[in-house]
């Protein structure tokens, strides 16, 4: 019978040998590649035509969700699991669009990965529970979801760039700004700056949280790779 094949895709080089030490660890299972950028990722699942990619969802050089579209495109019967710390409503349904079949929190990953990959190794679907909860929870009034633009202006303001300091980095007019945001103001019902901030902060777009949360969530990773090779 023939090796479960998995390709692993992460930015972080720790997570990332601790998530192959723990695939590896399995018999039956293959890891027959890593990337660290979501064009590289796309480029060795053409290659290597692995049965299931692990895949971070913020990496540079092309997203963990954009690379996950490609992928399904290209390789229809090669399945997607979304690793990541964040778990906002509006990622869930990005990540369940671009066609990921699971999805698996990273400070879950050493209770769930494992069963995530038998999952969607037979085109079944996993999440973690929390996600899971967000698929089921009826949509709070007011959080229509947001556009990728919205969610880059978001986070943009969220980090005290001006409207015209945003314009410049996104290649757009202030104006154009100013209407995304007024946009997104009416989406979610907010009525202040303040109230945005703390929604970003909610929902993991704000860059600060993002980058201590993915540092804390390293850890658990590690620490459950560990475990597995002290076992062996």
């Amino acid at each position: 019978m023939s090796k479960l094949r998995i390709l692993v895709a992460d930015d972080h080089q720790v997570v990332r040998l601790g998530l192959c030490a723990v695939l590896a660890a399995r018999p039956g299972w293959q890891v027959c590649g890593e990337a660290t950028t979501g064009r590289e990722a796309v480029a060795k699942a053409e290659t290597t035509k692995p049965d299931v990619v692990i895949m971070d969802v913020s990496m540079p050089d092309g997203d963990g969700l954009e690379a996950t579209r490609q992928i399904r495109a290209r390789l229809p019967d090669c399945e997607v699991v979304i690793l990541s710390v964040h778990e906002s409503d509006q990622l869930v349904r990005e990540v369940i669009a671009a066609g990921a079949r699971g999805y698996v929190l990273k400070t879950d990953a050493g209770q769930n990965l494992v069963q995530a990959v038998e999952a969607v190794s037979r085109h079944e679907p996993f999440f973690s529970a929390r996600v899971a909860y967000r698929l089921t929870a009826e949509p709070a009034a007011g959080n229509q979801p947001l556009t990728r633009r919205e969610r880059e202006i978001v986070r943009l303001v969220a980090g005290s760039k001006t409207s015209k300091e945003i314009a410049a980095a996104l290649g757009i007019s202030t104006l154009t700004v100013e209407t995304h945001r007024a946009r997104v103001m009416k989406k979610l019902d907010l009525h202040s700056v303040a109230d945005l901030v703390r929604y970003a902060i909610r929902e993991k777009l704000a860059e600060a949280d993002r980058k201590s949360t993915r540092l804390n969530s390293s850890h658990t990773v590690i620490s459950y790779a560990v475990f597995c090779l002290k076992k062996k």
